[in-house]
């Protein structure tokens, strides 16, 4: 059986991208899977966590490989014959490049920090999943519980044309800090952070083996 494939993806920058493909293959890496990071933005902010991680582990744990846009179906194709999950993290851009990422997806993941703007700014990764036949699963990242905001945020999720998860990632400096150090939440100290990680690493499972059924 070939490995399952993740593509993340966001019109706007800074929504989460790199910290939901980071965390959700430290996750995996727990579990026992054999996991390759693909990274296809020319920012490069998982290739920086990467090699900040080989330079601190000396068993860094997970495969990591770049391309472009357009390189991205032959790259998969390789990658996923060698490992049980690829998670391929995109540019913060929404035009035909992202298309391949989109098309080679088991499970599209779109991160939305909780605000009205980044929730805007997904219509357009939407529409070209919509293009290809998906049907997105959205993440509320960097939520801060029990606010008027965040009840909106939620209220215009769920009516997008997209599934929203019930699995979310609250607002924790734990987030940006792990990734410095090239590890995930789940690779650190105890925090409330590794229950978050790991239910929404449950949820993103659940909605591969629903896509391998259908």
């Amino acid at each position: 059986m070939t490995g399952r494939v993740i593509t993340v993806a966001q019109q706007k920058g800074g929504a989460g991208k790199t910290t939901l493909a980071v965390n959700l293959a430290t996750a995996l890496l727990r579990q026992g899977r054999h996991v390759a990071l693909l990274d296809t933005d020319p920012q490069g902010s998982l290739g920086r966590w990467f090699m900040t991680r080989r330079a601190s582990l000396s068993d860094v744990g997970v495969d990591f490989s770049t391309s472009s846009a357009w390189g991205v179906s032959y790259e998969v194709e390789k990658l996923r014959r060698q490992v049980d999950v690829v998670i391929v993290d995109t540019p913060p851009k929404v035009d035909s490049d992202l298309r391949p990422a989109l098309r080679e997806a088991d499970v599209i993941l779109v991160p939305i920090a909780a605000s009205l703007m980044d929730l805007w700014a997904t219509e357009g990764v939407l529409d070209l999943a919509r293009r290809e036949g998906k049907r997105p699963k959205l993440v509320l990242n960097r939520v801060r519980g029990r606010t008027r905001l965040d009840a909106e945020v939620r209220a215009a999720a769920a009516a997008l044309e997209g599934d929203l998860l019930p699995a979310t990632l609250a607002h924790r400096v734990i987030y940006a800090e792990t990734l410095g150090q090239g590890l995930g939440v789940v690779e650190a100290r105890r925090s409330p952070a590794v229950a978050e990680v790991e239910a929404l690493l449950l949820a993103v499972m659940a909605a591969a083996e629903a896509s391998d059924a259908a």
